[in-house]
């Protein structure tokens, strides 16, 4: 054998070796803390993970679920990179103690997940499929067997298709007493364990990317902004926000009304929150600025705060923005325990002037130019930095005078600016009365076809938690009622839109094999959480 085959078979053994062993393939030392532990954070403290059903469950179409919206909408070819579905994803339905497991060697005391709502009521309302009941409960006890406190969502974008074939879905004011039905039968069957329970993750990309550009299931939105076949980007997106926001209400007074003081658990929403800073100090940047605070958070969190949507909004959008009755704002003032805040990234903002050719909810940021990126909407093969565009709706910098935000993650619109997550807590907490926050998403991925064990060392993701949960600390000194982090994600999934061309997970998954390997990030909260 000549010398250079003998090398390069040595070197693929090697490999071969690392990949295979249960030694991960870095050092202790290489796990730097930067001076973080658990007494970094005050006494009680959660850690978690957070992962949704669709992304991680599998079985979709069996054990009696019903499909969702999701299913139907990204059954058109060439709509997912390698016409990717959540079928299979990562086969938690069967693999959910083993997921546990490495939850709890990682040293995590708490697990977001979401309740697959048509895999409890496969239409949407009426016969229960108790297969997918009995699931629940194997997850939730063995959860408590491991000492892992759950968090259960309602509803992480996944709403049953019969229900929007019966009556159009969240554009409808009757999916409110569905919602509330759906959120008692899971309060009775499982409030007696699970303590900790959320509405909505992110309702507004439900009502923007789903009802603004049709990125997002169920499609809809007017043809100058995406490739739908019907929709109006006008009313829809305010339509389907309002219906939201009453659902989450309608669930809140169900659980405070007969639940709460006998189970003593909490009831939240979880809320997405891009931080936009000002890209210079001109008056037009900063109202830019806040605009778009208004436009993002502003947009669900002030009504539950205050009775009614910000004034920005009311004054832009107005008659398309619909109003809440007295009786609507008595339910949904202050119905919430807690807030979730997904915090993963910042831009700059600056001012355009607005372009009127279109109205949708992305012209009502004011943002003009994005009229123009829109329009390559038409074409089903989208790039990043055209995702980023959809993402958040409006113009932006993401440096200034030729220097980067912060570095960039795999995905186009994901930087790491740590800062922005600071201000992000701190805005909540001065701007709407210092609620009790959970960090309730953050993370960053890499791409969907690194491979072992190269994979495993993701250096740049243990940096980007490490200078985040530096700033979250800086937020609880700083007097934010924050209570827990919970980091996005377990493991490798179905990224919605990307498929399985972005790894957020800090468990790598072996898509031929479905195996977990845990990352160093993992092993790096692992020490970060040792208790004594």
């Amino acid at each position: 054998m000549a010398a250079k085959q003998i090398i390069c078979f040595l070197l693929l053994t090697i490999l071969a070796a690392v990949a295979s062993s249960t030694k991960p393939p870095f050092s202790d030392d290489q796990l730097d803390l930067g001076g973080l532990s658990r007494k970094s954070f005050p006494s009680g403290f959660i850690f978690g993970t957070a992962t949704s059903a669709y992304q991680v469950e599998g079985m979709a179409s069996k054990e009696g679920r019903g499909p969702s919206i999701w299913d139907v909408f990204i059954r058109q070819p060439g709509r997912e990179p390698n016409n990717a579905t959540g079928e299979v994803s990562v086969d938690q339905y069967h693999r959910y103690k083993e997921d546990i497991d490495l939850l709890a060697s990682y040293n995590f005391e708490a697990y977001r997940f979401s309740i697959s709502w048509s895999r409890i009521f496969p239409e949407g309302s009426g016969r229960v499929n108790w297969k997918g009941v009995a699931y629940y409960n194997r997850l939730i006890d063995y959860m408590l067997e491991k000492n892992i406190t759950p968090y259960a969502n309602l509803n992480h974008y996944d709403l049953p298709q019969a229900l929007q074939e019966r009556y159009g879905g969240w554009l409808s004011e009757k999916v409110v007493k569905d919602f509330a039905d759906y959120a008692e039968f899971c309060f009775k069957t499982f409030g007696d364990r699970v303590k900790d329970w959320f509405s909505f993750n992110e309702p507004r990309v439900i009502a923007a990317l789903g009802y603004d550009n049709g990125f997002f299931a169920p499609g809809r939105c007017s043809k100058a902004f995406g490739d739908c076949e019907e929709g109006d980007s006008s009313t829809e997106p305010y339509i389907v926000a309002h219906n939201l926001i009453k659902c989450h209400a309608a669930a809140s007074l169900r659980y405070r009304l007969k639940y709460q003081a006998t189970q003593k658990g909490k009831f939240g929403i979880l809320l997405d929150f891009v931080w936009y800073e000002p890209h210079t100090r001109s008056k037009l940047d900063n109202y830019a600025a806040q605009r778009a605070r208004d436009f993002h958070i502003g947009w669900f969190l002030h009504p539950l705060v205050y009775g009614e949507y910000p004034k920005t909004m009311q004054n832009i959008v107005g008659d398309r923005l619909p109003k809440f009755t007295q009786t609507e704002v008595e339910m949904i003032k202050g119905s919430f325990d807690y807030v979730g805040i997904n915090q993963y990234t910042a831009y700059y903002m600056y001012h355009v002037p607005q372009n009127n050719s279109a109205i949708g909810y992305q012209q009502d940021w004011q943002c003009g130019f994005a009229c123009k990126i829109h329009s390559s909407l038409k074409s089903k093969v989208l790039d990043f930095k055209t995702l980023l565009l959809i993402y958040i709706y409006i113009i932006y910098a993401d440096d200034r005078h030729g220097v980067p935000i912060g570095p960039r993650a795999h995905s186009d619109w994901l930087y790491n600016v740590p800062w922005g997550l600071y201000k992000a807590v701190m805005y909540v907490k001065e701007r709407y009365g210092n609620p009790k926050v959970i960090l309730a998403e953050n993370g960053m991925d890499q791409p969907g076809n690194v491979t072992l064990p190269g994979a495993l060392v993701d250096t740049e993701r243990v940096e980007y938690y490490k200078s985040y949960l530096k700033q979250l600390k800086k937020t609880v000194e700083g007097g934010a009622n924050v209570i827990g982090y919970m980091a996005w994600s377990l493991m490798d999934n179905f990224e919605w839109r990307l498929g399985y061309t972005s790894r957020f997970g800090i468990t790598f998954i072996d898509w031929n094999t479905l195996k977990r390997h845990p990352k160093m990030s993992a092993y790096w909260f692992q020490k970060m959480l040792r208790r004594n």
